[in-house]
């Protein structure tokens, strides 16, 4: 069996299993599905073919779908907060998160031109699976990540079917990570880049708690790219990536980041976490491009039996909400475990992800090698 530290479900080996080793405990599978009764899924698209017109050319992008309580409780709500770094982006739901502190599942991340089709899709799902909890109304959660270079993004590639698939087989447990799901066609810091995931446990009011990222990684230049504090990037000989007329400058793209937890938190504190994110980011290196949407959510998953649901009306609840809540003296240990988990699921990201060949538009793959043997010269192994 393989340890899902060291590698994800297929084989593919991670920061770990190449020797990287980064701060703080992360938890079973080191994945936000550490978090209890959170599930991921994917749907991946690959299409090769020669690019020309805009809408016929090559497919390789795909969604990600993230289910905070499990689709068999997918109306509980969850107490969220978000946070925008640099809002050349999209995230949708996020005035209602601001305004509610509260939003449910399932949400998804693809590309850019895909979020109607992803947005309208989960709302067709939930009217499926839970048709009394939409009866009034339902805003998902749907961010992106541009992955023009790969994909022809302006042809429908993402359709209903894949948002379908990629909640139904959403499950707990490890992972597939790199090249898989939203992040097939994102490069991240001039390598190919895409989904990653990591967790941390911490100890927090006398009690262990989960924190889990999820990151769709499309983002940074090469120059920037830092391992474990080594500026790595700059260092590197790897080819580039191939270049064409009208291709985006340096650094361009985004990062979306899914934060979440089984502590009890308030939505302010759920802004909080989404508030530490940048700081797990540049510890990569990044300094936040003008053209990159960096947005982030932050959720808490604790079971809050009088919390009523997102689109309650007047009149069908009595009485009071109550919220059983981590006091904020306390909250120390989660900002860490958000800014470790973060820096680890970017790296993953990179690690796990594979070369790509898109119509001829090739996007290496981060070398192993070269990168092990920068970090042996600077003693950091």
């Amino acid at each position: 069996m393989v340890d899902p530290h060291l590698a994800t479900p297929s084989g593919r080996v991670r920061a770990r299993g190449i020797g990287i080793h980064l701060a703080g405990r992360p938890g079973p599978v080191n994945a936000i599905t550490d978090v209890p009764g959170l599930e991921v899924g994917y749907s991946t698209i690959i299409q090769d073919r020669a690019w020309g017109r805009p809408g016929t050319g090559p497919a390789c992008t795909g969604v990600t779908a993230i289910v905070p309580c499990g689709r068999a409780d997918a109306a509980r709500p969850c107490t969220a907060g978000w946070y925008s770094l640099n809002g050349n982006g999209e995230m949708t739901g996020t005035t209602w998160i601001e305004e509610s502190g509260l939003f449910t599942g399932p949400m998804a991340i693809t590309n850019t031109h895909a979020v109607g089709t992803v947005h309208r899709a989960i709302i067709d799902w939930a009217v499926e699976h839970r048709p009394d909890d939409v009866e009034a109304w339902i805003l998902p959660v749907v961010a992106e990540t541009w992955d023009g270079y790969l994909n022809d993004i302006a042809a429908p590639h993402v359709t209903a079917p894949h948002v379908f698939d990629a909640i139904d087989g959403a499950r707990a447990g490890p992972i597939e990570q790199g090249t898989v799901g939203g992040g097939t066609g994102m490069r991240c810091y001039g390598f190919k880049g895409g989904s990653g995931s990591a967790s941390r446990v911490v100890e927090a009011a006398g009690a262990p708690w989960t924190v889990g990222a999820f990151v769709q990684a499309n983002f940074g230049s090469r120059p920037e790219l830092t391992v474990s504090g080594v500026p790595v990037g700059s260092r590197m000989d790897a080819p580039p990536a191939t270049t064409w007329t009208g291709a985006p400058p340096p650094g361009a793209g985004s990062i979306i980041v899914v934060v979440a937890t089984d502590a009890p938190l308030l939505p302010g504190q759920c802004k909080a976490l989404a508030r530490r994110v940048p700081l797990g980011i540049a510890r990569t290196g990044s300094t936040s491009h003008h053209t990159s949407g960096d947005i982030f959510l932050a959720f808490s998953t604790a079971r809050q039996p009088r919390l009523a649901p997102v689109g309650t009306m007047p009149g069908q609840l009595d009485g009071y909400d109550e919220l059983r809540v981590l006091p904020w003296h306390e909250i120390d240990p989660l900002y860490g475990g958000v800014v470790q988990a973060v820096e680890e699921a970017i790296i993953d990201a990179l690690v796990t992800a594979t070369a790509v060949d898109s119509g001829g538009r090739l996007l290496p793959a981060l070398p192993h090698g070269q990168l092990l043997q920068i970090m042996r010269d600077h003693r950091a192994l």
